[in-house]
């Protein structure tokens, strides 16, 4: 079996099926435990659940603007990566043929040319992140293995792409097989590390904002 059997084979798989088995299981884990009964009185014009939640999820998608301008960059590199990564993994026509053979869906794809710079303009926003993470006292001083780690295995698979697709350093084969299972990595870690805040994110800010609604409390 030659490296890029195994990588787009056995590797890829077992990835998968961590991804998959890891999600659940944290997911679960945290819908399954006991929920205290709110049994406060909502205040008087408190909005339903679902436009509390809704009002939280759309109150953050920008700081507060006492806080906006500390907190320009953070915010616009942040949307800068999340989105430069969605343009990669769903926007690339080999990246949808490979999700069409796996759920059975696929989309009209960019050209690639679009992807490739989204992917550069990615690359530079997360090494930004990286530098301030490294340079900020108070960053430097809170970050752990998991902030370093899960950048690194972010990082890892724009990267290789990027090296694949330009044909840099090695045969194809090869490099596409090192790609592959440095997303490999990445979906093995996800559910273990800070990344499965793709994921969390809805039920923390779904419970934050129908907590403070409730109480008639704008967050």
């Amino acid at each position: 079996m030659s490296l890029l059997d195994f990588a787009r084979g056995p590797a890829l798989e077992a990835a998968m099926a961590v991804f998959v088995f890891g999600v659940c299981w944290r997911m679960l884990s945290l819908l399954l435990l006991p929920w205290a009964r709110d049994k406060s009185v909502a205040r008087a014009g408190a909005p339903p659940a679902l436009l509390g939640a809704t009002r939280s999820f759309v109150r953050h998608l920008w700081p507060p603007r006492p806080l906006a301008p500390g907190s320009l960059f953070v915010t616009v590199n942040g949307y800068v990566f999340h989105v430069g990564l969605a343009v990669i993994v769903f926007g690339l026509a080999q990246h949808i043929l490979f999700l069409r053979g796996l759920v059975g869906v696929h989309w009209p794809n960019l050209p690639s040319g679009v992807v490739s710079a989204a992917a550069v303009v990615t690359l530079a926003s997360l090494l930004a992140a990286l530098g301030r993470r490294l340079t900020n006292p108070v960053l430097k001083l809170i970050s752990t293995f998991n902030d370093y780690f899960s950048w690194f295995v972010t990082v890892l698979p724009v990267a290789t792409g990027l090296v694949a697709v330009s044909h840099l350093w090695a045969p194809y084969e090869t490099l596409l097989a090192v790609h592959l299972l440095s997303v490999a990595l990445l979906l093995i870690w996800f559910p273990f590390g800070k990344l499965m805040h793709a994921f969390l994110v809805f039920l923390t800010r779904t419970e934050t904002g129908i907590f403070y609604s409730r109480r008639g409390a704008e967050i």
